[in-house]
């Protein structure tokens, strides 16, 4: 049996802790996931960390909301509670007020409903001290004359009532006619005297706008008499002013106009004269010329473009012609290169094959990847 000495202690844990590495670092190099996308960490740690803390948060809220909705309901309950025993209390006040100044005895008809009336009642016929056993028999009244007395002098009274009432009423309605007599006639006498005050003034207007219509018709023949003169007058100036004006006598001045010499006024203007009419067609004509002119030189200068256009077009065709006799030559000495280079890629892969016999099996793969160094 052999003895374990500290120093291979230190040289098993330094093995161990070697091993341990190489096995880490071997699970980070041959996790494809890890090494290809590669991951942080520290920063899913820090998410997972505060992904923890918010669902504490809302844990927390949570129960914070649950505890106010248990304190509400609470105080929900205790409310209801009061309400109910508030309400039980009233209806006990109203029926102990009922029971104590309500009493169905304390009624003003309580005599015609009290069910202990026939024990309350006397008896209806005593003798003596004696008492007999047949109170009263099958259509007997005892209280008849009784209530005929009470019936005559309640009739009395009510036949003194309607004729005090009938003496009232024929009283009043005496009052209200002779009211209605009396103020009948003072309406009469004020009508009266309106429909005399109303005739006077009446005749007042009428003869006042009798006047005012008088006057106003004299007025009115002075001031056509005056308009009709002033009118042949006006006439007579203006017959004058015609004869004597620029209009009729054709005056060229008169249609001069203040903003130039070129402008005239529409409305005095006669036509124009003889030179001024020479000089326009003499500007039209010349006008004519120099549109002949530039007629011709537009001519020229299309046919100059046209003939810069067809000799562009020549050089187009012929440029296009040589270019493709150039790809055309290119594309044959292409064509020739290629098949040169697939006739050595053919020999060279009949050489390969003679030269390399080996074939690969999965025992030269398995030799890579053991180790993370």
């Amino acid at each position: 049996m052999e003895v374990v000495q500290p120093k291979d202690l230190g040289q098993y844990c330094a093995l161990a802790k070697r091993t341990h590495g190489e096995l880490c670092r071997q699970k980070r190099i041959f996790n494809a996931r890890n090494r290809i996308i590669g991951g942080d960490t520290e920063a899913w740690d820090i998410q997972v960390h505060d992904q923890k803390i918010k669902e504490a948060t809302e844990k927390a809220r949570h129960e914070t909301f649950a505890a106010e909705m248990r304190q509400n309901d609470k105080i929900t309950c205790i409310l209801q509670d009061r309400e109910r025993r508030d309400r039980k209390n009233v209806c006990k006040a109203i029926n102990d007020f009922q029971q104590s100044f309500q009493k169905p005895e304390m009624r003003r008809e309580f005599d015609l409903s009290d069910p202990r009336a026939l024990k309350k009642d006397l008896l209806a016929r005593q003798v003596g001290n004696t008492v007999s056993g047949m109170q009263r028999f099958m259509g007997e009244d005892l209280n008849f004359h009784e209530r005929k007395k009470f019936q005559e002098e309640q009739n009395r009274e009510w036949l003194l009532q309607q004729q005090r009432e009938w003496k009232d009423a024929w009283a009043h309605q005496k009052r209200a006619e002779d009211f209605y007599t009396k103020t009948r006639l003072q309406f009469d006498d004020t009508a009266k005297h309106l429909q005399n005050l109303e005739s006077a003034t009446r005749k007042a207007v009428c003869a006042a706008v009798k006047e005012f219509n008088r006057s106003q018709a004299t007025e009115a023949a002075e001031r056509k008499n005056l308009l009709k003169k002033q009118e042949q007058e006006d006439n007579l100036a203006e017959i004058s002013n015609l004869l004597r004006g620029d209009l009729l006598s054709e005056n060229p001045q008169q249609a001069a106009s203040s903003f130039g010499p070129h402008r005239v006024v529409p409305d005095r203007w006669k036509g124009m004269a003889r030179e001024q009419l020479e000089a326009i067609r003499l500007a039209q004509r010349q006008q004519v010329q120099e549109k002949l002119r530039l007629q011709e030189e537009e001519r020229q200068r299309d046919m100059g473009w046209d003939r810069g256009r067809l000799r562009d077009a020549r050089a187009t065709v012929l440029f296009e012609r040589q270019r493709r006799r150039e790809q055309r030559d290119l594309r044959r000495t292409l064509d020739c290169s290629n098949l040169g280079l697939a006739r050595e890629q053919l020999l060279q892969k009949k050489y390969m094959k003679e030269v390399y016999t080996n074939h690969l099996n999965e025992d030269y793969f398995t030799q890579f990847n053991t180790k993370s160094r």
